[in-house]
């Protein structure tokens, strides 16, 4: 998901020069583990925006995940190995015949909705059939996941059989681990009961959903499976949940979880300080003044995923860059033109690693290819403008130019964070090294997905937001949602007969030889060809700002929860002590 999707991040891992002198040696026994009230900081000017758990494009953002995920169980839950946790996912087994083609799914009688009705195999099928509409190109509003998980050009049909049993039938054989993770692992079902207004006509259905994708007061979304239900909210101040009483699994004992509106880092850091906040985040621009946390715990962690800047190989981008981006030596450039190291030592004070593929060396999972740790193209903007001058381009004025046009473009970047400001300028400076002209931008998170897309191209160059991507929803991470052409969250317009070819290759069965040789083959092809720029990978505070995850030593949970796979809240677990 682009940011996507969340939680919060907390250590598995704590660095005692971060503890140092920051008021967080771990808390002692809580002396109450019921009641209470968590407020959680989100990240500046990104409020939750839908809240129905099929997410239209611009909408598949973090703090929309999280609170879904409180609300709706997922089909398949992972665990932090990233293996299927059948007892608490909402089916209990899945039967697989020899080709990969056919899915078998029995439902697990332990969860049920909160109006005291059973999940059925009609639920299922009904979010399926909103996830198939949503994905077609006359649809009212686009899938944000399409292309994930093969959704839904490989998925030939999805059928109930009764009440208990869905069977899902590919047209083609497919890994196993990569379909349960990538295609089954995005349903997270809804009511059909509540949902279903018309049964006959799918178009007036998607209307009326993304009519209330941003009213989670509307009685629809009363009717939840998940740990918490919605209780009230104040657009741009705070959204909050309470407990689901009828939840099938552990029931939280916090009262009350509170998700904070911020307009900046500084105001979320003065939450933290007064205590008005007890779980938040603390941006690397921040460093210096971690002391004043007095009554907090700080801690890092790296989630399963990759940071990246947004190119528009569209040919209608602004100045005539779509058609000079997809010449591989333009982009060997600006990459060249970034100094991963530097942001890492001067701007996060060390913490964070060089990122040069869609696989992340922390955490270190069995999916990344090892000989990437030799980065193809290190920063060194002399080289970066040689190689541009080498094909033709000379410098006029300052800036790169051939038959008459000029390496100038907007970079646009994420609104609301010091530390992101700099590594914009610092990209800028380098940049003009090799005598490429930026000009910067900065724009609100939700703006900004809503604008880095194919549907306007002409009102955008270069995007970053930031935070990256994690792997939710594409929890086996192929590149098939972000870089195959034509899928869902390939705002850019990459198209590659290649890479489509080898992304294609880690869908197929195989032995683990096998399926482990295609995932190393497109992860190299990738780094190579830059269907992105690679941008350092940060340890992330909780709403994915690259940082550190800061939580008030009485609240107790948010450590060891922690997942990197999921990477969301799983704050039915947490206390409040007093």
């Amino acid at each position: 998901m682009r940011l996507r999707l969340a939680l919060i991040p907390a250590a598995v891992l704590v660095s005692s020069a971060i503890l140092a002198g920051c008021g967080s040696t771990p808390a002692t026994s809580p002396s109450s583990t019921t009641g209470g009230t968590v407020v959680i900081a989100e990240a500046p000017q990104a409020p939750p925006n839908w809240f129905f758990p099929v997410f239209s494009s611009s909408a598949y953002i973090e703090i929309n995940a999280q609170i879904q995920f409180l609300m709706y169980r997922p089909l398949i839950y992972l665990n932090k190995q990233n293996q299927v946790d059948y007892s608490r996912s909402l089916v209990s087994h899945i039967g697989v015949n020899s080709s990969g083609t056919v899915y078998t799914l029995t439902l697990n009688h332990k969860y049920g909705w909160s109006n005291g009705q059973p999940i059925t195999a009609q639920d299922v099928v009904f979010t399926w059939d909103l996830m198939n509409a949503a994905s077609q190109p006359n649809s009212p509003w686009p899938y944000g996941p399409a292309g994930s998980g093969g959704m839904p050009k490989d998925w030939q049909s999805v059928v109930a059989q009764g009440q208990n049993t869905v069977v899902v039938t590919l047209k083609h054989s497919a890994n196993p681990q990569w379909f349960i993770h990538n295609g089954l692992g995005q349903i997270s079902p809804v009511p059909k009961s509540i949902w279903d207004k018309y049964p006959t006509n799918m178009t007036k259905e998607l209307h009326f959903i993304q009519s209330v994708s941003n009213q989670p007061m509307n009685a629809h979304y009363r009717v939840v499976d998940g740990p918490f239900k919605f209780a009230k909210w104040a657009p741009n101040q705070y959204w909050e949940l309470v407990p689901n009483p009828k939840f099938g699994g552990h029931k939280a004992s916090i009262s009350k979880l509170i998700f904070q509106y911020e307009t900046s880092s500084a105001s979320e850091f003065t939450g933290l300080k007064n205590g008005s906040v007890n779980v938040g985040y603390l941006p690397p621009s921040l460093w210096s003044t971690r002391n004043q946390l007095t009554n907090d715990a700080l801690s890092q962690a790296y989630l399963f995923g990759f940071n990246y800047a947004i190119i528009n190989f569209n040919p209608q981008a602004p100045g005539g860059m779509g058609p000079m981006f997809k010449k591989l030596y333009v982009r060997q450039a600006l990459q060249m033109g970034i100094n991963q190291p530097g942001m890492i030592q001067s701007m996060f004070h060390g913490a964070g690693v060089v990122e040069d593929g869609p696989i992340p060396p922390k955490p270190l999972t069995p999916f990344y290819n090892r000989a990437l740790a030799t980065n193809p193209y290190p920063f060194n903007p002399a080289a970066g403008k040689k190689l541009l001058e080498k094909h033709g381009w000379s410098e006029v004025n300052g800036v790169m130019t051939r038959h008459g046009q000029k390496l100038a473009f907007n970079f646009v970047y994420a609104a609301g964070s010091t530390t992101i400001s700099h590594v914009a300028q610092l990209m800028q400076s380098d940049w003009a090294q090799e005598g490429i002209k930026v000009t910067l931008q900065q724009m609100a998170v939700n703006q900004l997905f809503g604008t880095e897309t194919q549907s306007t191209p002409k009102v955008w160059t270069m995007g970053y937001w930031g935070a990256g991507w994690t792997y939710q929803l594409d929890y086996y991470p192929t590149g098939g949602n972000l870089f195959a052409t034509g899928a869902g969250e390939n705002s850019g317009g990459y198209n590659n007969s290649t890479l489509d070819s080898l992304i294609q290759a880690t869908y197929q069965p195989g032995t683990a030889q096998q399926i482990q040789q295609r995932m190393d083959a497109y992860q190299t092809y990738a780094a190579k060809h830059l269907p992105v720029l690679w941008m350092p990978w940060f340890p992330q505070g909780y709403a994915r700002i690259s940082g550190f995850s800061v939580h008030s030593k009485n609240v107790h949970g948010t450590v060891s929860t922690f997942n990197p796979v999921t990477d969301y809240a799983y704050a039915n677990y947490w206390t409040v002590s007093k």
